[in-house]
This record gives C-alpha cells, structure tokens and sequence, in this order.
C-alpha cells in the first residue's frame, strides 16, 4: 500500500510540472529516433557497411572509423555533408589523417538523416539530438 502511494504522490507532483504537450512530444521524438535508427541501420548495411565494417570500425589508414568517432561527433555538419554530397580530401579521425574519396551515395534526405541517427548512436557513439530532414536540406555542397 505504501508503494502504491508513493507511486501515486510522484506521478501527480510529475506531472504538475510537466504539461501534457511535452510529454507527448519527448515520447513522439524518441518514438522518432528510434523508427530513424531502424530505418538507418538498413540503409547502412546497404551502403556503407563494406568499407567501414559491419561493426563501425573502418579500415585503418583507408577508411576512417564510425565507431567512438571525435570527427563524427564533433562535426555534424561536416559528416552530414559527406553522406549526402560524398568527400574528398583530407580528414583526421581521432588522430588518424585518411585522404582518400567517398562517393557520393545518391541518398536521399530522409535516408541520410537515418543514417546520422543510426551511426551517431551506434559502436560507443550517443547523439542527444536527432538530426532530421530539414536539417540535411539546410547543408549544401562545398
């Protein structure tokens, strides 16, 4: 009975804090992310997974890593605009300079921001912040 009341008293003071607006929309954006994951995990066994592995670690000195990746993390824009236009050039990924070429994919928006979901919180990677596409249709090429 005790557990039953304490449960009761922390969902009413929960939820005198919190509107209903926002509870529904943090449970639609997760709901979101996940379905974006999903879908990304696809598209990067699709697409990606033969020269940066299966499991994010990449080939060194060849093809960079995803996996636990500072240049992934720390530049999303950049990463974003290399999924969607390709790259060429050089980069350093935690350390490591790769200059080489990756082609350029012919995703389409909404598939490159579920790539960017699913590899910006795969192999030791956590992205707080979706990325969408409207987002993706903002970066243009370089």
């Amino acid at each position: 009975m005790k557990v039953l009341s304490l449960y009761v008293f922390l969902n009413v003071f929960f939820f005198s804090f919190v509107s209903e607006k926002e509870i529904y929309n943090d449970v639609v954006q997760e709901t979101s992310l996940q379905q974006s994951i999903k879908r990304g995990k696809e598209i990067y066994a699709d697409m990606c997974a033969t020269c940066h592995l299966p499991n994010g670690q990449g080939v060194p000195k060849v093809y960079p890593p995803l996996a636990k990746s500072d240049y992934l993390m720390e530049k999303r824009e950049e990463s974003i605009r290399a999924i969607k236009y390709g790259l060429r050039g050089k980069i350093v990924v935690n350390g490591v300079k790769y200059r080489g070429i990756m082609s350029n994919l012919g995703l389409y928006e909404d598939e490159v921001a579920d790539v960017m979901n699913y590899i910006t919180n795969s192999w030791g990677n956590k992205n707080p912040k979706m990325v969408t596409e409207e987002e993706v249709k903002e970066i243009q090429k370089k």
